[in-house]
This record gives C-alpha cells, sequence and structure tokens, in this order.
C-alpha cells in the first residue's frame, strides 16, 4: 500500500498522487526488482487502460523526485525498486535470473582497497554481481556428478569389454 509519506512527497514537490501514479508505486513496492514490462502487468492487474508509455513517463517523474531508483541487472531493460530501501548489492544468477539483494557492508574491504588503490568512490546502489544462485549452483553440481557417474561407468565397461 501507498504509504503517507509518497504522498507526501509528491505534493511537496507540486505533484498529485494520480491513481497511476499510486499504481505504479505500489507495484513497484510489490514487485521489488522489475521491469518495466513486469510493471505494466502488475498494474493492468488493476487498471486495463494504462499503456507502457504511462508506467515509463512514471518512473522517469518518480525517479528523479527520489521515489524510485533503477539498476541495470543484465541485458534486458532497467529493474525498479523504492528508493527509501537500504542501499544494497544485486546478486544475479544467470541461470534462474533470480535477484538476491545483499547489504553493501559485504563489499567494504572491497570498495576501501577500490578508494585506497585507485582513489575511485563507487555507487554501490547500481551494483550487480553476476553469477549462479546456491539453488542452481547445486543443479550444476548434481548434474555434473551424474555425468561423472555415467562417465565412469561407461569407461568401466569398456574397459571390461576390450579385456575380453
Amino acid at each position: 500500500m501507498v504509504s503517507t509519506d509518497w504522498k507526501s512527497d509528491l505534493r511537496q514537490r507540486g505533484y498529485r498522487l494520480t491513481p497511476q501514479r499510486q499504481l505504479v508505486l505500489e507495484a513497484v513496492d510489490t514487485l521489488e526488482h522489475a521491469t518495466p514490462d513486469d510493471i505494466l502487468v502488475e498494474v493492468r492487474k488493476t487498471a486495463s487502460g494504462v499503456n507502457i508509455s504511462t508506467v515509463y513517463r512514471t518512473l522517469e517523474l518518480l525517479e528523479e523526485l527520489g521515489l524510485v531508483s533503477h539498476a541495470h541487472l543484465g541485458h534486458g531493460a532497467p529493474t525498479y525498486h523504492l528508493a527509501d530501501r537500504h542501499h544494497h548489492i544485486h546478486l544475479v544468477c544467470r541461470d534462474c535470473t533470480n535477484v538476491i539483494e545483499a547489504d553493501v557492508s559485504v563489499a567494504a574491504e572491497f570498495t576501501a582497497k577500490l578508494r585506497d588503490e585507485f582513489g575511485f568512490d563507487t555507487d554501490m546502489k547500481h551494483f550487480a554481481i553476476f553469477g549462479r544462485c546456491k539453488d542452481c549452483a547445486q543443479k550444476i553440481q548434481k548434474i555434473q556428478r551424474a555425468q561423472q557417474t555415467q562417465q565412469t561407468q561407461e569407461s568401466s565397461l569398456k574397459g571390461s569389454s576390450t579385456e575380453s
């Protein structure tokens, strides 16, 4: 549900909380890391007449006002989340595309090293690390073990047939 803080934030800047803005904010809040297309699908559950250009314009305004932030988590469209959430690193699974949030403190040593060695001050709110989530890594390991077992069995069969 849209908080009164969002309403007052919009009013203070001379904007109203229109039904479309409310629906987009609620969708961003509900979906967490959502593309504009994902947000449109969620908004259309309530308001079927809303189109993608309305979603993009609304997201652009909400980002200018500091209510939402976006991150690029791959080759597709950017994903949006509420700006008032804690800063976090995005851990993006290349297999299932799941996005896990990790507190920026886990990268404190890394960011300190970048600052010390390169004088580079990081913007961690747009930071994404790509890899494989725990579930997908376990699936891959299971497949690899099965393949190794099969190869071992095939080698044993070949070895015993050549010995005969």
